[in-house]
């Protein structure tokens, strides 16, 4: 398949990289505007957006004959799917994108044809390079911190606090209960009752540094007025009174990382 300048630069427009081929208006338009009612951060709209019309200026050029049958990508489960495993090949292989910003433009991918009723691409995500875990440098760690104070949720301040001052592990933190972070104004503990890793998953308590216990005794009365506080013990709830999932853990730390220009940060990364 042979690559044209076409396909590796990104169209310019009012919203930067975000303008698809003229062929593509309309549908990317409706797209666009569906996006903004997505509970997404205005930076990932912008991304998803971005990495869509990407898509499509690939497919209206180097992607076009990427289904020997010639059906419609857009409209096609199989030739999506042809589709996409030739648009990773060329984000690896032509664009040089690091496997972890294939992965981001393959869940955007998922995003867009999820909205066509075609749902995610049966194409699997690219090899992440293992390495040694990132741990935060002092300066990103105070950026970070300052920022997590200035969170208009409470509830997401005190996630970030734990994770950075107890190092439980996402998977752990959304399974705490209440009665898991018994806290006073000079003792605290976090008893995680399951876990992975070198512990075996076997129970464990880490002790609440100050940090921590202002964060819980915060957060405690606060959560009492969440929906579904009398009916679920756990410690972090949704918006609909339940349990709280890694994936929003996970989100809120990469929000919390855009903001103040670290753009890999994970829970994982926190908790080191």
């Amino acid at each position: 398949m042979t690559t044209s300048a076409t396909a590796t630069t990104p169209g310019r427009g009012r919203r930067g990289g975000e303008r698809p081929p003229d062929r593509y208006a309309e549908l990317f338009a409706t797209y666009r505007a569906e996006l903004d009612h997505v509970r997404l951060a205005d930076h990932s709209r912008r991304a998803y957006a971005s990495r869509v019309a990407g898509f499509l200026r690939w497919l209206d050029t180097d992607g076009a004959a990427a289904d020997p049958t010639g059906a419609d990508p857009l409209s096609d489960a199989h030739a999506r799917d042809f589709a996409v495993r030739d648009y990773r090949a060329h984000l690896l292989a032509v664009a040089k994108k690091r496997p972890a910003t294939v992965n981001a433009h393959l869940t955007a991918l998922d995003h867009f044809f999820t909205w066509r009723h075609l749902v995610r691409a049966a194409v699997d995500r690219a090899d992440l390079p293992e390495q040694a875990p990132r741990a935060l440098t002092d300066d990103e760690a105070r950026r970070v911190l300052r920022a997590a104070e200035r969170l208009p949720s409470l509830r997401d301040r005190t996630i970030v606090e734990l994770l950075y001052n107890t190092g439980v592990r996402s998977g752990e933190l959304v399974a705490l209960d209440v009665d898991d972070v018994p806290v006073t104004a000079r003792t605290g503990a976090v008893h995680v009752r399951t876990g992975k890793g070198r512990d075996g998953g076997k129970p464990r308590t880490i002790p609440a540094n100050p940090r921590a216990r202002r964060a819980l005794t915060d957060w405690k009365p606060a959560r009492a007025a969440w929906p579904g506080a009398d009916d679920d013990p756990a410690l972090f709830l949704n918006r609909y009174g339940r349990r709280l999932s890694t994936r929003t853990v996970d989100q809120v730390v990469a929000d919390l990382g855009r903001s103040v220009g670290i753009d890999d940060l994970t829970p994982h990364v926190l908790r080191h």
